[in-house]
């Protein structure tokens, strides 16, 4: 089976949103441009991690090589939802970062799931996002489905605005333990399961 390499560089539209109800959502990141449309699901961490590890990039991009980097998207905010049909391409395992100092842009590669990460857990951050993927992933990881987008600063302030945006549009957490609380009743296991 050959792997597909979908890239944008730029896109005309990079963004992270959502399908489904709150509780229910399935997270996406879709590109669109020269045509075609590209969605990628992926987990609710990974587009929070994703937004955080892109604000520390821009930051040292701004510290080392003097990168001008809006403080706030420039223009009107991207509240549009996700272009329909979202068919999903792959399920994405690996995130990673870079950033391209010979054209002052953010690198973004969202790397299909492998046989080897299906069984295992997400939460360890160095899985969820790479800061940058190096000659070895490359490697190993070559047989797998990737999307890549490449974006100025000023697209990547406005995705990590968006990204952020969407991760908190959700149900709202319990003061206590901080998982989401469900509309049905939420068992706290700060309450020792009882409902609140």
């Amino acid at each position: 089976m050959t792997h597909q390499v979908h890239a944008f560089e730029p896109p005309e539209r990079f963004v992270a949103g959502t399908v489904g109800p709150p509780g229910e959502r399935t997270f996406f990141l879709q590109a669109r441009g020269g045509g075609r449309v590209v969605s990628v699901a992926l987990e609710k961490v990974q587009v929070s991690l994703l937004a955080e590890k892109l604000e520390e990039l821009l930051a040292e991009a701004q510290r080392r090589f003097g990168v001008d980097v809006p403080e706030s998207p420039i223009g009107q905010s991207d509240n549009d939802p996700l272009e329909t049909p979202v068919d999903e391409e792959f399920r994405v395992g690996t995130l990673g970062l870079a950033f391209d100092v010979d054209t002052a842009t953010v690198v973004i590669e969202a790397i299909a799931v492998g046989e080897q990460e299906v069984e295992a857990e997400l939460g360890d951050d160095d899985d969820v996002v790479a800061e940058a993927v190096d000659d070895d992933a490359e490697a190993v990881d070559a047989s797998l489905d990737r999307l890549r987008v490449r974006l100025t600063p000023a697209a990547a302030r406005g995705f990590i605005d968006r990204a952020r945006r969407v991760v908190a549009a959700g149900r709202p957490p319990c003061p206590l333990c901080g998982q989401p609380l469900d509309p049905r009743g939420h068992l706290c296991p700060r309450n020792n399961g009882y409902h609140r």
